[in-house]
């Protein structure tokens, strides 16, 4: 059943939760009569959106990350924001399920009159972020959320990703007896605007701070000036610190033009992103390659023909004049 696309732009623009919520799932659908309706919803949104503050928070498995957003969100709220969280899901390559625990795991914040947490499966997409992400920024800036927080799977190639759609990327780190700085491979490192140690609290708390030290020590050798802090999403400890950060992060943008030319590459990377997307799609729905793809399959799996020889050969069927 098609949209009402006037009833829901003027529910977005009158910042109704329950209109976000259904132009969210317009935008994250994958009819292409849902698509074509996505694309006309957002450029009608587009003018309202662009003002907020775009955060990503990404950390290694088990740092806490919806814990300490729950926290920072009701930080931002008392303080008189609009905050809204996109909280990309794993999803299960063999069910094809998503978890969507975050309801949950953000029980205060799901509560607040002033936050919206949407949990988005990720579909499968490079590095676990979903594919609409972007599109649900626009929808909930529309919305007049200010602060807009985009939590990673923290797996795989996900935190280039978000980096490459927010205006401040928080790296949560957690200590580890023996390794401090496990898990946290260089390139995270690099990406980082601000970095967290995260359950800075009870016996954990003289470790958070060893870790916060080797963590400024190992910044220091890569020549990159990030602020490292300790902070405790579960009891609270630190948390504003890290607003701070990111707030000061953020202003240093602003005042010397980053900000912008920030937004125009990130626009510009859409682009491409949405050309590569409609090509994929495109391709995979063409009755051609379906064809040439099955025959081929039973080929590569028997050793008969190598993978690539196989790609060349679905490409060729793609690109063929039709008889």
């Amino acid at each position: 059943m098609p949209a009402d696309l006037d009833a829901m732009t003027a529910g977005v623009l009158a910042r109704t939760p329950a209109w976000v919520a259904r132009a969210i799932t317009l935008v994250e659908s994958a009819r292409p009569d849902h698509q074509r309706q996505a694309r006309q919803l957002l450029t009608t949104l587009a003018p309202h959106a662009g003002r907020s503050h775009r955060i990503g928070v990404s950390g290694v498995p088990g740092a806490g990350k919806s814990t300490f957003i729950d926290s920072l969100g009701g930080v931002l709220t008392a303080a008189g924001h609009r905050v809204a969280v996109l909280a990309v899901d794993p999803t299960s390559q063999r069910s094809r399920g998503s978890v969507l625990g975050d309801r949950t795991r953000m029980a205060r914040l799901t509560a607040d009159a002033n936050a919206f947490v949407r949990p988005s499966p990720a579909r499968g997409t490079l590095g676990g972020v979903a594919r609409a992400t972007r599109e649900a920024i626009v929808v909930v800036e529309a919305a007049g959320y200010d602060v807009v927080v985009v939590e990673t799977v923290g797996v795989g190639q996900s935190e280039t990703a978000v980096a490459g759609m927010v205006d401040t990327f928080l790296l949560l780190a957690l200590a580890r007896t023996g390794d401090q700085l496990q898990g946290i491979k260089k390139g995270i490192l690099e990406l980082a605007d601000v970095i967290a140690v995260n359950k800075a609290d009870g016996p954990h708390a003289g470790d958070a701070r060893a870790a916060a030290r080797e963590l400024a020590g190992a910044l220091r050798l890569l020549h990159t000036p990030v602020p490292v802090v300790t902070c405790s999403g579960l009891e609270g400890h630190g948390v504003e610190e890290v607003w701070s950060r990111l707030r000061a992060h953020h202003a240093h943008l602003r005042a010397h033009g980053d900000l912008g030319r920030r937004r125009e590459e990130q626009q510009v990377d859409w682009m491409w992103a949405a050309a590569r997307d409609a090509l994929l799609d495109r391709f995979q729905a063409d009755s051609a390659v379906r064809h040439t793809a099955q025959a081929l399959e039973r080929r590569v799996r028997d050793g008969s023909l190598p993978p690539a020889a196989a790609a060349d050969l679905i490409v060729a069927a793609y690109t063929a004049e039709p008889d």
